[in-house]
């Protein structure tokens, strides 16, 4: 079944976003035609606002609305720690833990050499114009993917030299995991990762 081209175009521009298939656009595609005037008018608003207002932050590159975001805003975070991290989205998923409360820095990205990433692509430079002598802890928070691995790495060997602890987030096994489903690098890391109980 063919559809009206308006209605193609509307279903190829949410297939644009990660994650979304053919099908899963064509039911947003539906939704949208199932709001109200009133509804879609918000929505295309705050797309629209989003779109126009959010910026990377001028210190750490988290995204904010103003010229510094919240987290370099706020006076009783540890700037002595720093958490670099892939993107302005892995914020959220350490601020959920409540259990850190240090700064960041976000690379916007990884080395890939097989996708054309280079370290001067991401923001690197601007991390190291931050390792002052107040900062005494740099943790790499990239994924522990091949291009997050060879990342931390390269951070790690840029700054042998300067007087900061450079620490990687511990991998491993999830808590409710099994053995059998684990690949080959989460147990390589799980070992590695390994403590004294």
């Amino acid at each position: 079944m063919e559809y009206p081209k308006v209605f193609e175009d509307l279903i190829n521009s949410f297939r644009k976003l990660p994650g979304v298939g053919a099908k899963t656009a064509e039911r947003y595609a539906y939704q949208i035609l199932d709001l109200k005037e009133e509804q879609v008018a918000l929505f295309l608003e705050s797309m629209e606002k989003a779109y126009h207002t959010l910026r990377p932050c001028s210190v750490c590159g988290n995204l904010t609305d103003q010229d510094r975001c919240m987290i370099c805003e706020d006076s009783k975070r540890d700037t002595s720690l720093i958490c670099v991290v892939t993107k302005a989205k892995d914020i959220i998923a350490i601020e959920k833990s409540g259990t850190y409360h240090g700064v960041y820095h976000v690379l916007d990205g990884e080395i890939s050499t097989t996708k054309g990433i280079l370290p001067e692509n991401i923001r690197i430079k601007e991390l190291l114009e931050r390792i002052t002598p107040d900062v005494k802890e740099l943790i790499l928070a990239t994924n522990p993917t091949v291009d997050g691995e060879t990342t931390a790495l390269y951070i790690g060997k840029l700054l042998q030299n300067h007087d900061v602890i450079v620490t990687r987030l511990a991998h491993g096994l999830p808590m409710g995991g099994h053995l059998d489903y684990a690949d080959e690098l989460t147990l390589i890391k799980a070992m590695e990762g390994r403590k004294k109980i």
